[in-house]
């Protein structure tokens, strides 16, 4: 799969929560970095996002996928978190770095 389709890919999953679907996107050893804390692991980061996040019944709507320049290194996304509704909750830039599979994910929010 392209690094753009697993991102997009990535938000479906979580949006539906297809958490089976999400685990094939990740990597084993897979790292999200984000603002409040760092998940460490598929498993992990697969049960914060099924079992602890504050709202599962949000949408990530996204503005723009920045594509890595000749399909290697990272896919930029802008976007913003929505709640069920439809206010904004947050914006978003995530970067994801992907080999075949989602290794690493930098989420900065505003």
């Amino acid at each position: 799969m392209e690094p753009t389709d697993l991102v997009r890919a990535y938000y479906r999953a979580i949006d539906a929560g297809e958490y089976d679907d999400l685990v094939d996107l990740l990597a084993e050893g897979f790292v999200h970095d984000r603002p409040d804390r760092t998940l460490d692991g598929r498993d992990r980061f697969v049960r914060f996002m099924r079992e602890e996040r504050p709202q599962t019944d949000t949408t990530h709507v996204l503005d723009q996928v920045y594509e890595p320049v000749d399909g290697e290194g990272a896919v930029a996304v802008r976007g913003r978190l929505e709640g069920a509704d439809g206010d904004v909750l947050f914006g978003f830039v995530d970067v994801f770095t992907t080999d075949g599979e989602i290794t690493r994910l930098h989420t900065y929010t505003d």
